[in-house]
């Protein structure tokens, strides 16, 4: 839960940035604003569908992955209710915010999926990809967020010199990170959802 507490704050902080919506957000703006719904409300939805998609691909959905699904769209929403978070008043100030904000997703991303109840959605097609192609979890990652941003645009999504900077460093920021820490999430071994309710059972 902390994870993806520090997954929404990092959200947010790109957000705020205000120099464009990083690639996903792009994508949920593109979303919300086609459906007439909230970022969060978005977030959600799009989770679902991916959730879809990674359980035809075999990868393992756990109590997180469910979770990650539901809490960082809530906990982005109500962050940004709260106003917490300043408005960057300059591209000065928003360079350093959104690298920040994306620095704070993949700390949250490493707590999660570190967790071992199963990686969210959108971290799923990454660590799917890595395994299955042999790339680097940043390579993996920065191809995951492009055909998002590509997406997202399509249907109207707001994209700026942020979205860029974001499409392009969110990769490096995910393999400083996991490697600062001496993680590598292929190689974690998530617990299914049966494992999870067995084992609430059993205590």
């Amino acid at each position: 839960m902390v994870g993806l507490l520090l997954f929404a704050l990092g959200i947010v902080f790109t957000l705020r940035a205000s120099i464009g919506n990083p690639p996903w957000d792009v994508f949920h703006a593109g979303i919300a604003g086609t459906i007439g719904v909230t970022i969060g409300v978005a977030s959600i939805l799009t989770g679902l569908v991916l959730l879809i998609i990674v359980a035809a691909m075999k990868e393992t959905l756990g109590l997180g992955t469910v979770f990650n699904m539901f809490f960082v769209g809530f906990f982005t929403d109500r962050i940004l209710g709260l106003g917490v978070v300043p408005l960057a008043g300059s591209f000065v100030v928003g360079v350093p915010m959104l690298i920040g904000g994306l620095l704070l997703i993949s700390l949250g991303s490493y707590f999660y999926i570190g967790s071992a109840f199963g990686a969210g959605p959108r971290d799923s097609l990454m660590v799917m990809l890595a395994r299955r192609t042999g790339k680097p979890v940043g390579l993996c990652r920065a191809a995951v967020e492009l055909t998002a941003v590509a997406v997202g645009f399509f249907l109207g999504g707001p994209v700026g010199v942020g979205t860029v900077v974001a499409a392009v460093s969110i990769g490096f920021c995910v393999q400083f990170v996991f490697r600062l820490l001496k993680f590598n999430p292929t190689s974690v071994k998530h617990e299914t959802l049966a494992q999870s309710f067995r084992g609430m059972l059993n205590r």
